[in-house]
């Protein structure tokens, strides 16, 4: 069983409503939850927006998303550790600030590990593997046999060096020993121009990214990088049901406290989103937004912080990404 079936299966219990029983006054004024990318920037703010507005309805007190971006998250990262371990800030994480960074950067502002204390495990974006229809292959055996048979003549996008699609690319590469170049966009769009018009003949992108193209016949979907189907692409088998459960990729979402916050704070907080994540009307609004729901206890989401950390900076070396 894998770590992260592990933690599914570990956090159904949390998933269920849990009494909200008073730990002293707190909130009494509203809580900072520190998002580290530009408002209105995709499915990060996107989601961070709907879960502040589900905690505001279990809490006292409002929770208030404060965008700082900059440096792929760093800036929000570090704005967020250097705050008052107090419980009126909490970050906004996701894979790629806190496990791929630390791995990526030579120099990095903030520990994940050393800096914060997990909170809670929100969800998962996963990836997929999309092709140009005009490649041939209809299967990921089939497309596996044939980057084996022409080594280099596949080219696959991504947003960007160690990005969730590069990494995502990288993963497959290292466990299929194909070989496939890629080829770096300044964004999801470009990328997928060339995508359609065989420019490029794969991309591992995020579900939410993909479904317009695979709803429209546009690309041909292979496999979701997952180990539960996607609700959105029910037809689209995961890797793990394909004899891959090794090749999984997305981008997990998180909240983190500074470290030193009060434990009966995070221990609420917990609470309230394991809460919101049961509630059917939250669930359907995150599940909307392309989210696939996990929670579960602070213990879990900190365990599963620590193997996706070893797990990316494993997958990053071996790519040679780097941003100095």
């Amino acid at each position: 069983m894998t770590h992260r079936r592990t933690l599914l299966a570990s956090g159904l219990a949390a998933l269920a409503p849990l009494p909200l029983h008073a730990q002293g006054a707190w909130p009494d004024k509203p809580v900072r939850l520190i998002v580290p990318t530009l408002g209105g920037a995709g499915t990060a703010d996107t989601v961070a927006r709907i879960l502040a507005q589900e905690l505001d309805k279990r809490l006292p007190q409002r929770v208030v998303v404060e965008n700082r971006a900059g440096a792929n998250g760093n800036v929000g990262a570090a704005t967020a550790a250097r705050s008052p371990a107090d419980g009126y800030t909490f970050l906004w994480g996701w894979a790629g600030t806190l496990a791929t960074n630390p791995a990526l950067y030579r120099e990095l502002p903030f520990d994940p590990v050393r800096d914060f204390d997990p909170v809670v495990l929100v969800g998962n974006v996963p990836n997929i593997l999309v092709v140009n229809r005009q490649l041939g292959p209809r299967t990921l055996a089939e497309f596996t046999a044939y980057a084996r048979a022409n080594p280099g003549k596949i080219n696959f996008g991504s947003t960007g060096n160690g990005s969730s699609m590069h990494l995502a690319g990288e993963l497959y590469r290292q466990m299929t020993g194909t070989e496939m170049q890629h080829v770096p966009y300044s964004g999801p769009a470009p990328a997928v121009t060339d995508l359609l018009s065989n420019r490029i003949q794969a991309m591992f992108n995020l579900v939410t990214g993909a479904l317009p193209q695979v709803r429209a016949g546009e690309v041909i979907p292979l496999a979701l990088l997952d180990e539960q189907r996607a609700p959105q692409l029910p037809d689209v088998p995961t890797t793990a049901e394909l004899g891959m459960a090794g090749l999984t990729f997305g981008t997990w979402f998180m909240v983190l406290a500074p470290k030193g916050t009060p434990g009966p704070i995070i221990d609420r907080m917990n609470a309230v989103v394991n809460e919101a994540l049961a509630d059917p009307e939250a669930k359907q609004r995150l599940q909307g937004a392309g989210l696939a729901l996990w929670g579960g206890t602070r213990q879990r989401a900190a365990e599963f912080l620590a193997v996706e950390i070893r797990r990316h900076a494993e997958i990053v070396r071996a790519s040679g990404a780097r941003v100095d």
